[in-house]
C-alpha cells in the first residue's frame, strides 16, 4: 500500500520533534513499522539523518535541565511499551514476568538516579519506584505464588505512581 508524502512527513514529525519510539509514531499515522523503518533508512541515505535531528532538537529545546527531561520521558516512554507487552503477552510466565518487572525497575532508578541532580522533582518518584522493585524481590523470593497477582496490580498503580510523583 502506497503512502502519501503528507503520512511519511508526519512519521518523520512526530519521531523527530515529538519524540515518539518510531513504532508509536507509525501506529499513530497507521502505517506498520517496517514501512516506517524502511523510510527512516531511506532518509538517512539521502542526508536526512531523523536521529540526528531528534537529537539536535532535544539539545535546542533549551538548557541541561530539558535534556534530562527528553531523556527520562524517553525512557518512560520505552517503560511503558515494555510494560505493554509484559501485560498482553500471555506465555511469559508469571515468574519470568517479576524478574523482568524487577529489572525494568532497576533500570528505572538507574535511569532517575542520573537525572535526579538535574532534575530534584524526580527524587520523589525514585524513592516510590525503588519501594515497588523491593517489593518485586521480596515477592519473587518469599511469596512466588503470589507473582500472578502483583504482575496484575502494578501497570495501575504505576499509573497512580506516576500522576503522584511524575
Amino acid at each position: 500500500m502506497a503512502h502519501s508524502p503528507e503520512i511519511r512527513d508526519r512519521v518523520r514529525r512526530l519521531y523527530v520533534f515529538e519524540r515518539l519510539g518510531l513504532e508509536m509514531a507509525a501506529l499513530q499515522c497507521g502505517v506498520s513499522m517496517s514501512t516506517a523503518g524502511r523510510w527512516k533508512r531511506e532518509a538517512e541515505t539521502a542526508g536526512d539523518d531523523w536521529d540526528k535531528l531528534r537529537a539536535a532538537n532535544i539539545l535546542a529545546g533549551g538548557g541541561i535541565e530539558n535534556v534530562a527531561r527528553a531523556a527520562l520521558t524517553g525512557f518512560m516512554t520505552q517503560y511503558q511499551a515494555t510494560m505493554d507487552t509484559l501485560n498482553s503477552n500471555a506465555e511469559i510466565q508469571a515468574e519470568a514476568k517479576v524478574k523482568m518487572l524487577a529489572s525494568l525497575a532497576d533500570s528505572f532508578n538507574k535511569t532517575v538516579s542520573a537525572s535526579r541532580r538535574v532534575l530534584p522533582e524526580t527524587s520523589q518518584l525514585a524513592t516510590a519506584m525503588e519501594v515497588v522493585q523491593a517489593l518485586a524481590v521480596f515477592i519473587r523470593e518469599n511469596y512466588p505464588q503470589h507473582a500472578a497477582a502483583f504482575v496484575e496490580i502494578l501497570e495501575p498503580f504505576g499509573n497512580t505512581l506516576a500522576k503522584n510523583y511524575g
